[in-house]
Order: C-alpha cells, then structure tokens, then sequence
C-alpha cells in the first residue's frame, strides 16, 4: 500500500476480509448437533438474521460475533465441559437477539425452523 498517496493527518488502516464463502458451513451444524435444539435455534435465528438482506450493517457484525462466540471451543465455559459447556453460549445467542429484536421477522424465523427441522428431525 502506498502510505504517501495519502495525506500525513489520516490515519491508513489495513484489514483482511474473510469471504463467506471460506468458511466451512459444516462447523457450525457439528456444533449444533453436539449442542442440541435447545441452542441449535437461537443460533439459527441468529445466522438468518446475519443472513438477511434487510438486517442493517452494525446489527449483522454483532451477530457474528455472537456466532464467532458459539465457535470458539474455549470461551467462559469450554463447551466440553458437561451441562454448562453451552450455557454461556447460549446466553451470548439469546441477548443478541433480545437486543436486535426489532429486526426479527417472521420469514427468517421461518427459515430458521426449517432449518432446526431438518437438523432434528424429531
């Protein structure tokens, strides 16, 4: 990057953008299986809302962290750990979507259960 086409009073910030397309979808739904239904749905709630065309940009980045959060193996309570390990994960998913509530629709609450269905189907 050439630091002298700008001016010296701005600050050049340089970052790496991963691609949607790079992640491999089968993590999360290794996950959500092993987690159960019970975390399985706020997670999906969480991803179509992330997913949504309509859901503003800010609302988007701290559902992926609240996402980012459930895929970290060690967090607050390491998922391996019996009855608590996806409590605080579970946490993290419902208080981003009590906060982003307003942005919660019927057709991606829809999808989202389609979606819990199909991963269990009982």
């Amino acid at each position: 990057m050439d630091h002298n086409y700008y001016k010296n009073d701005q600050k050049v910030y340089e970052a790496e953008v991963i691609e949607s397309s790079t992640l491999d979808s089968n993590v999360i739904l290794k996950i959500l299986s092993k987690a159960g239904r019970t975390i399985a749905k706020p997670a999906l709630e969480v991803i179509e809302m992330a997913l949504d065309p309509l859901t503003p940009t800010q609302v988007r980045i701290s559902l992926m962290a609240a996402l980012a959060y459930l895929i970290m193996p060690f967090d607050l309570f390491p998922d391996f750990v019996p009855l608590v390990g996806f409590s605080d994960d579970f946490v993290a998913l419902t208080a981003v979507l009590s906060l982003w509530s307003k942005y919660m629709t019927p057709a991606i609450r829809m999808r989202a259960a389609k979606k819990l269905d199909k991963l269990f189907p009982f």
